[in-house]
């Protein structure tokens, strides 16, 4: 199973912030779309990621003063990312080994989707409950 499989499952939509957004929008951005994390995108470009993690240590250290700051002093630049084409079961290792949630996919430079472990984790168990009903089903005759 490929990442692609699961953007056409889940959909191609994603929410994005720029670096120049409030912490306090990245906050609100966040709670509209239910997810835990926003690619954050200068120019069409991919310049980072902010998640909820993000903001919840940098509070922790600056406090109330944190939510007027600007996303991309909270961002992480240092970006992992995946193509359509990558498997989901390396990409399930890599993001649990490297303890993130969220990974943006990107196509010829472009970022055309964004993946969570937990879609990974659905992708995997629907996969694998097709498999169980095909072997029943040919058990069954």
């Amino acid at each position: 199973m490929r990442i692609a499989d699961v953007l056409r499952n889940k959909g191609n939509d994603v929410a994005t912030v720029e670096p120049q957004a409030t912490v306090t929008a990245v906050i609100a951005e966040l709670a509209r779309h239910n997810v835990g994390a926003l690619p954050v995108v200068e120019d069409g470009h991919l310049v980072g990621i902010v998640s909820e993690r993000d903001v919840v240590r940098r509070l922790h250290d600056a406090g109330a003063d944190l939510l007027s700051a600007r996303v991309r002093e909270i961002m992480t630049t240092s970006i992992t990312t995946c193509t359509p084409a990558d498997a989901v079961t390396d990409l399930a290792v890599i993001m649990t080994e490297r303890r993130f949630r969220h990974l943006p996919v990107v196509s010829d430079g472009a970022l055309v989707g964004i993946v969570s472990i937990g879609d990974l984790v659905k992708a995997r168990i629907d996969l694998l409950e097709s498999e169980r009903e095909q072997l029943q089903s040919y058990i069954a005759g």
